[in-house]
């Protein structure tokens, strides 16, 4: 190592950290969960978005039915039996051939996640009419998780809009009143721990006729807030042990996402559902060109989001 030349950055070599260490990796574990992008853009613009989703933003298209098929074929041949199919965004409800897509990731015997926010897209009869008939048919394998920045209203609207949080509770009756299953998605504020965040969304969600358990991490999901604090540590193959963590338990470890970039000839697949903009967890054009390597975790928020946060995107 005497002639090795550091990094002057951090997060900007693949294989070794600023001080020299080797950074840490996760190897693949097997399919748990494949998410579906169907694109960047969405009905509002969230303060803290992480992936820049808006109105406008269009760099990630509309998936469409035929960009996923090929990836469901592929896991039809792993033969391993029905997994997690994961639809996010953008807001997926915006998207033109949601419905098929889900239809078809259901037929095949997955579970479906959706995530959607809830409000005025989900809320079209086009759409209702088509989540009913989805229902009916699937009933309990299909979930969808409604995104929450935060159980107080007034939280909420500074970062979606004034009537974001009425307008989404309005989505959340609708969805209580059909039995669709449903889950949530929130933000633990800096200034509460889990226990008074999970009791607060638990309120909210008697309040609006939901079946909903708060204690319960796949039911009610809390993020780590995503703050400019950061700073965070690379993480090395030393850290696993330091902070008690397996590296089976990240995303990456049992997770990949589709995605279609504007103007791009087909589909990719990426490591994870945030790190669409970094070219080097764009993994490939199949699933099996996208787990052949171990991932290497060279960005912050591999660090901040996943190792330090825990955060996973999945059930």
């Amino acid at each position: 190592m005497a002639h090795t030349i550091f990094p002057r950055e951090k997060f900007s070599n693949p294989h070794i950290t600023a001080k020299g260490e080797t950074r840490a990796s996760v190897d693949w574990r097997g399919l748990k969960t494949l998410w579906l992008n169907t694109g960047t853009l969405c009905n509002i613009e969230c303060a803290n978005c992480y992936i820049l989703s808006s109105p406008t933003n269009d760099r990630l298209v509309y998936l469409t039915l035929a960009d996923v098929t090929p990836f469901l074929d592929e896991i039809d041949t792993l033969g391993e039996g029905p997994k997690e199919i994961g639809i996010t965004g953008g807001e997926p409800f915006m998207c033109p051939e949601i419905l098929p897509i889900m239809e078809s990731a259901l037929q095949r015997g997955h579970r479906l996640l959706l995530l959607t926010n809830a409000m005025r897209p989900m809320m079209r009869p086009r759409v209702q009419a088509g989540l009913q008939d989805l229902h009916t048919r699937f009933g309990e394998r299909l979930t969808l998780r409604v995104s929450l920045d935060s159980h107080d209203e007034a939280a909420h609207n500074a970062e979606r809009g004034e009537g974001a949080f009425a307008e989404a509770c309005k989505g959340l009756v609708w969805l209580a009143e059909q039995g669709i299953q449903v889950a949530l998605a929130g933000r633990q504020a800096l200034n509460e721990d889990d226990a008074s965040a999970r009791a607060a969304y638990g309120e909210l969600a008697a309040r609006l006729g939901l079946k909903l358990d708060p204690a319960n991490t796949s039911q009610l999901v809390l993020f780590p807030e995503m703050i400019a604090r950061d700073d965070p540590p690379e993480i090395t193959t030393a850290c696993w042990q330091i902070l008690s963590k397996d590296p089976a338990d990240i995303m990456c470890a049992n997770q990949r996402m589709v995605i279609r970039r504007k103007g791009a000839g087909s589909a990719t697949v990426t490591a994870c559902t945030l790190l669409v903009d970094d070219p080097a967890f764009e993994l490939g054009t199949t699933l099996g060109e996208a787990t052949a390597e171990p991932v290497r975790l060279n960005h912050a928020w591999c660090a901040s989001f996943c190792v330090l946060g825990g955060g996973s995107c999945s059930a």
